[in-house]
């Protein structure tokens, strides 16, 4: 089995190994793959569960997922009690299990054959992925689904917010939500793009090294899959400056920040 960790701990942080620890309990021929996004940051969890769960892979794949601000109930919370836990299978067979918080259900509401509640307690430690989620996440893997609870429908989760930056890479690209199917430009385009405080003039592209050096392209990028219902391809539109890094244009701004266009 490959297993994929999405999680908010923080690159290298040790709390991989330990969540990696207790999964190879269940699965000790399991190849495990790690991916830390910012802190508290669904939108990124949600965007990395589709693009790994929806694209090609091995067939025997789980995507085990946390993180959980705890913002569903600004009151204390009893027994370290935090958002609850779901199971996913995807249109594809990927089974998916994780927090359901903030954004990180969003991408695939629409693509997912079953989308449960599973009844395992919402506390009991600080570090739940660890010590209270592993065995639940080992028994739908094993096809055991009779800890699974309430359906979840589609509308009862928060649809992907447009216009956001959804990711940075290591080269500096800025991965957004915006489809680019709703883009209507010509190639060569001239626009404007605001993020915070910061505005540059770009140009839009319909592949981004069609461009020269050092111009900021919003092209198509490369993450995205097919839409659930028509199989057609879906693309974000990513900001690319080619010989430079669009992250530090824009004053290296945070995931989640907005993304304004001005024709």
């Amino acid at each position: 089995m490959f297993i994929c960790v999405i999680a908010d701990y923080g690159t290298g942080d040790p709390a991989f190994a330990e969540v990696s620890q207790r999964l190879l309990i269940a699965f000790p021929q399991a190849q495990i793959h790690l991916l830390s996004v910012p802190p508290f940051s669904t939108l990124a969890t949600g965007f990395w569960i589709a693009q790994l769960g929806l694209n090609p892979g091995p067939s025997d794949r789980l995507i085990y997922h946390n993180c959980a601000p705890r913002q569903d109930d600004p009151e204390a919370r009893w027994d370290n009690e935090g958002e609850g836990l779901t199971y996913a299978l995807l249109s594809n067979g990927v089974k998916v299990v994780g927090v359901n918080a903030g954004y990180t259900l969003s991408f695939i509401k629409h693509h997912s054959q079953v989308l449960r509640t599973v009844n395992v307690s919402r506390g009991g430690s600080q570090f739940r992925s660890r010590d209270v989620f592993p065995p639940a996440a080992a028994a739908i893997a094993s096809e055991d689904f009779s800890i699974l609870g309430d359906s979840l429908l589609p509308e009862q989760i928060p649809d992907v917010p447009s216009d956001r930056i959804a990711w940075i890479d290591g080269y500096g690209n800025i991965k957004t939500t915006i489809a680019a199917h709703t883009v209507n430009l010509e190639p060569e385009s001239k626009i404007v793009i605001r993020i915070g405080d910061v505005v540059s003039d770009a140009v839009y592209s319909d592949g981004s090294f069609k461009v020269p050096s050092g111009t900021l392209a919003f092209a198509p990028g490369s993450s995205g899959w097919r839409l659930a219902k028509s199989g057609e391809p879906l693309r974000w539109m990513e900001l690319f400056l080619r010989g430079g890094n669009a992250w530090e244009r824009f004053g290296r701004p945070r995931l989640n920040q907005q993304v304004t266009r001005i024709v």
